[in-house]
């Protein structure tokens, strides 16, 4: 099955360049939100982290 598949996709022109762009989404993907994580504000992240506990706005149904 999988010589099936691997020889299929070698028959295809110009198909080496989407595990490039698949990786290349996935790392700007994860370097950006590294970035993010590291400089959210402390305040923000806590008001956050806050939410699930808050009984303020839950409502009843």
């Amino acid at each position: 099955m999988l010589k099936f598949i691997k020889g299929h996709m070698e028959s295809i022109d110009g198909i080496e360049i989407y595990p490039i762009i698949s990786l290349l989404i996935f790392f700007i993907f994860f370097a950006g939100l590294f970035w993010w994580v590291f400089t959210a504000k402390k305040e923000h992240i806590k008001e956050v982290s806050q939410i699930p506990l808050d009984n303020e706005n839950e409502t009843v149904l």
